[in-house]
């Protein structure tokens, strides 16, 4: 490697500071934390992108980024707490500090689906990715055809971003449907896993691209029933985000199959990936 791409690499993974500017909980182990930079201009991003966040003495997790690309400043990330890392963001108030590298990877196709008819399924934590996906849309509504947001959690109180879901039902031209597999007494909606509202919504396959975020089994069976529905398999699209320590495809741990998810994703078209999601301990 020349003198100019090992300047670029040490460049990508010197972490920038960012401030907590405010944290707010969306469940019991999940929070909502956007950051001001520092210093200098916002960090720009792509819809599907991620970050390493850094909280030092800790270490670092790559974690999607949750905001809109069109409003970069702040920068959110939704983040749930399940290692000593991700506790360690979570737990962060207003005014600390922590460090960001990236963006990184591929992002949704915002721009070859510009146009067409949009399928947005998200299940349980992977509506944050794919959160800026649909804020960016919403903004830019003229842009596409018809739009159907499909959600699903496991029970009612799993259900992410519940107070924004209310207000994105309210619109006019977007149809979310919302589903738990779980029903608790006050819940009146779908139950079932959200493949079964893929049945119910109402889209032209020809016409219509589809972006699935959520646990890899989910989105497998997602991928089959649009495959059912007759959409093609080049118009399916997912994020994967796996165990990703690097964000460079230097270190391995994020190894699919022939692929790097920090370098050659997050987001993938299904086809690329299909053989890969179907093999036990890949």
């Amino acid at each position: 490697m020349g003198t100019l791409g090992t300047m670029a690499e040490t460049m990508t993974l010197l972490p920038r500071a960012f401030r907590v500017r405010h944290r707010r909980r969306e469940l019991n182990d999940t929070y909502t934390l956007t950051l001001e930079p520092g210093e200098g201009p916002p960090l720009g991003f792509a819809a599907g992108q991620y970050n390493m966040i850094y909280v030092p003495g800790v270490g670092e997790v790559p974690i999607s980024i949750s905001g809109s690309p069109l409003e970069p400043r702040p920068l959110t990330h939704t983040i749930r707490a399940v290692g000593p890392v991700s506790r360690a963001i979570c737990d962060l108030r207003k005014g600390q500090d922590v460090g960001i590298r990236g963006p990184y990877g591929t992002g949704w196709p915002m721009e070859q689906v510009l146009g067409r008819d949009l399928l947005l399924i998200g299940g349980g934590l992977g509506l944050a990715p794919l959160r800026p996906a649909i804020l960016q849309v919403m903004a830019q509504r003229a842009h596409y055809g018809r739009v159907t947001l499909l959600i699903g959690a496991r029970t009612p109180r799993d259900l992410l971003y519940s107070r924004e879901i209310r207000r994105w039902r309210s619109r006019f031209d977007f149809d979310v449907q919302v589903t738990v597999d779980t029903a608790t007494a006050d819940w009146h909606g779908h139950v079932g896993v959200v493949t079964s509202l893929i049945p119910l919504a109402r889209f032209e396959p020809d016409e219509t691209a589809a972006l699935v975020c959520g646990p890899e089994i989910m989105m497998r069976y997602c991928a089959a029933e649009l495959l059912r529905a007759r959409v093609a398999g080049e118009d399916i699209y997912v994020s994967l985000e796996r165990n990703m320590k690097c964000a460079l495809g230097t270190c391995g741990h994020c190894q699919f199959g022939p692929h790097f998810v920090c370098r050659d994703g997050p987001v993938f078209r299904y086809e690329r990936i299909a053989p890969f999601l179907k093999i036990r301990e890949v």
